[in-house]
């Protein structure tokens, strides 16, 4: 071992990678534990957060905009040896550009043994907490994650989603971060890809923690696995100074997760408060329970952070314009602490997982989200085919237009928008509930236009809309037929995310619908595009107030 580790370092200081991405071992999910595929020992992590400026809650501390960490072959040629300081073998990032050229640094990984989990949302493009929505424009993302990032056997799995919920009027969200888990987990089969790669949610200490870990663990009917998480992530900053095993709550989670069915790690953990000395001075106590008497229960933990930012988590300061880091004095106490640690590993061979699904947490006062049926699955296609079958189509893509034409169609009659409706507390979906929201005005606004007698009027909507020959190009019928008239029928599982040989906006590649919109009150279990500016209008506050039956109940 120690040849391969100076080899690794001989070759980072040269600029070379000493092996490709290819010569690394799978890391494998087997019942509650991490497994290396190569020899079947048991798989500890000792990770840190890797991204520079950027906020895990989903927007960075200044844009919308972020760095790609790992398109940086240089950046990651001066950070890994330090990151070997302190026995890194796991980076998280939350953020990846898929069109960049991630060959170089992850080469780099690969050859120092480190491993990669990466979130598949960035900051304009994620599951919102108080507005959620799986759709066109989100299932593109994740997948092009999937798609850019699935060649190297050094990624371990992706994060569906990150503290989606943060209280308890936002756990309709849930629903469609599993829908999200489905999804990505069914692409990443369709498309062959390795079946070792993993799809988890990554949780805050919230009180709604353990309903989360039993939710997204869960398998309701027939479903089985395939909307069920791979792994489970807990951020948890409980352990401040030198605290302990008692008082910091980690004895709770560790009997809360001992009958859990997936492995459990910390995908966040470093608390910086109440440290004497100041935030960059913590003694990580913590560590030596994390890697002692955890470890039948919990696969290792994540640092909070590499990068130094505003919030003080950093472990090192870039110096020299970015050439050089600096370690702070946190860095030190990590490396000691975890030089004292020798977990105990156990062999796959010698394990049998034994622990099954959790029943899924019951809608009442504290949960809002149904376990079955969820959002129905993102099929760029059919979103395609439908605007192509149409009649009356929306010419404007000024999303923040669309709230009083909605708001007009569906109070004039409730069927107009079955199609649409997504609400995750009754398990309430329509067909095109998952399309982009230019798409789903055009669907409602076509069902108004042949409900108005296809007057030429009724197909304006201020000069948004205008009339168009329907067609319906070849694939397009089976999906349309199983969808069927009303919206309500059975999506077919897309085959890929693409949208090839149908014209339309349908599956277009862009971020409308998770970058203009702003979040409505919380506690709201409706279609976003209602919200205008924040607000509520006219007859949105009707379905509010349950005059249409609940379709598009909140």
């Amino acid at each position: 071992m120690w040849k391969k580790v100076a080899c690794a370092a001989a070759a980072l200081a040269s600029g070379v990678a000493a092996a490709s991405y290819d010569d690394i071992a799978d890391i494998e999910v087997y019942g509650q534990h991490f497994f290396y595929t190569n020899n079947g020992s048991q798989f500890f992590m000792k990770g840190v957060a890797y991204q520079q400026n950027y906020s895990p809650n989903g927007s960075t501390s200044t844009t919308s905009s972020y760095t790609d960490p790992l398109a940086d072959g240089d950046a990651c040629r001066r950070d890994i040896p330090y990151l070997k300081q302190i026995f890194t073998n796991v980076l998280r990032v939350y953020a990846v550009d898929p069109t960049k050229d991630h060959d170089d640094c992850m080469a780099q990984l690969a050859s120092a043994d480190i491993y990669v989990i990466a979130d598949l949302g960035e900051p304009s493009t994620s599951i919102r907490s108080d507005d959620p929505e799986w759709d066109v424009t989100l299932y593109q993302r994740y997948t092009g994650v999937i798609d850019s990032l699935s060649k190297y056997k050094n990624v371990i799995g992706f994060f569906a989603g990150n503290e989606n919920v943060s209280s308890d009027n936002q756990t309709a969200a849930a629903a469609f971060v599993k829908a999200a888990v489905r999804d990505t987990k069914g692409y990443i089969a369709n498309q062959n890809y390795r079946s070792s790669l993993g799809v988890g949610y990554a949780t805050a200490d919230v009180p709604s923690r353990d309903e989360l870990a039993h939710y997204f663990a869960c398998q309701p009917g027939d479903a089985g696995n395939k909307t069920s998480i791979d792994f489970w992530g807990y951020n948890v900053y409980s352990w401040c100074g030198d605290s302990n095993y008692a008082s910091s709550s980690y004895g709770e989670r560790v009997d809360f997760f001992s009958s859990y069915p997936v492995p459990v790690f910390f995908a966040e953990y470093g608390c910086n408060v109440g440290i004497d000395g100041g935030p960059t001075h913590r003694p990580f106590t913590e560590v030596e329970v994390l890697y002692g008497n955890m470890t039948n229960v919990f696969s290792g933990g994540i640092v909070y952070e590499w990068f130094m930012g505003d919030n003080n988590f950093g472990l090192v300061s870039l110096e020299n314009n970015g050439a050089s880091v600096s370690p702070y004095p946190d860095f030190t106490s990590l490396q000691s602490q975890l030089a004292k640690v020798t977990p105990t590993i156990t062999q796959r061979s010698a394990y049998t997982p034994a622990n099954s699904a959790p029943a899924c947490p019951s809608v009442g006062a504290s949960w809002a989200a149904q376990a079955s049926p969820l959002p129905p699955t993102v099929n760029p296609q059919l979103c395609a085919c439908m605007v192509q079958d149409l009649q009356c189509v929306i010419t404007s893509n000024d999303e923040e237009s669309y709230a009083a034409d909605f708001d007009y169609i569906c109070a004039e009659n409730e069927d107009y928008c079955k199609g649409i409706t997504h609400n995750a507390t009754t398990g309430t979906f329509g067909s095109y509930s998952g399309c982009d929201p230019k798409d789903q005005l055009a669907y409602v606004a076509n069902q108004y236009y042949i409900g108005q007698k296809r007057r030429a009027d009724a197909c304006d909507f201020s000069g948004k809309a205008s009339i168009q020959s329907a067609s319906t190009a070849a694939g397009c019928a089976s999906l349309l037929s199983a969808v069927g008239a009303s919206g309500t029928g059975a999506v077919p599982t897309a085959t890929g995310k693409g949208t090839a040989g149908v014209s339309g906006s349908g599956g277009g590649s862009g971020a409308a619908s998770s970058t203009s919109k702003k979040a409505a009150a919380s506690n709201v279990n409706a279609p976003a595009f209602f919200e205008h500016g924040g607000l509520v209008m006219g007859a949105y506050a009707v379905l509010a107030a349950g005059s249409l039956l609940g379709m598009l109940a909140l």
